[in-house]
């Protein structure tokens, strides 16, 4: 792996600490979350691999809708790790079945790609979480970052498995 490989995960793993720490001040209506995600770069009707590590915090705020931030990197499955970008995203959710053990959700929000440059990115997915304890829970999804660059649309997808917890 080469150091700007490095770096980025180092700063992912820093913010991801930030933001737990920030979400444990909160209590029961904060969510933490960490994922891996295998999934694929899709543009001009090609899919390359790739995987996402990364996590972030939710809060929720009336009646199952909630706000959040998350940090992810992506890892190309091809190629070198310097390729990796990073993504930051403010996002909205709704939790469909409050308080209870089983939790769907959907979410939808903006992404910034991150590297030497920026890119401004839509993205939106769904999920569930399995509370098998009070704060613990298995969390699984997907989510999908799109953008579009000089008439090309490129989407960074993957399927998460996680933990969430509160």
């Amino acid at each position: 792996m080469d150091i700007d490989a490095q770096i980025l995960i180092m700063k992912s793993q820093i913010l991801v600490s930030f933001l737990f720490l920030a979400g444990m001040a909160w209590a029961q209506n904060t969510r933490g979350y960490l994922f891996v995600a295998p999934g694929g770069i899709s543009a001009a009707g090609t899919t390359e691999r790739a995987y996402e590590i990364g996590g972030g915090v939710e809060r929720l705020i009336d009646r199952g809708i909630g706000a959040g931030a998350e940090l992810e990197g992506v890892v190309p499955g091809v190629g070198r790790a310097a390729n990796a970008v990073g993504l930051f995203s403010l996002n909205g959710y709704y939790h469909f079945l409050r308080d209870r053990r089983l939790d769907p959700f959907a979410t939808s929000g903006y992404s910034l790609l991150f590297r030497d440059y920026t890119a401004n990115l839509f993205n939106y997915g769904a999920g569930v979480n399995y509370w098998f304890q009070d704060n613990l829970a298995l969390q699984v999804g997907i989510r999908d970052h799109v953008g579009s660059n000089g008439g090309i649309t490129t989407h960074y997808w993957g399927i998460r498995v996680g933990v969430a917890f509160r």
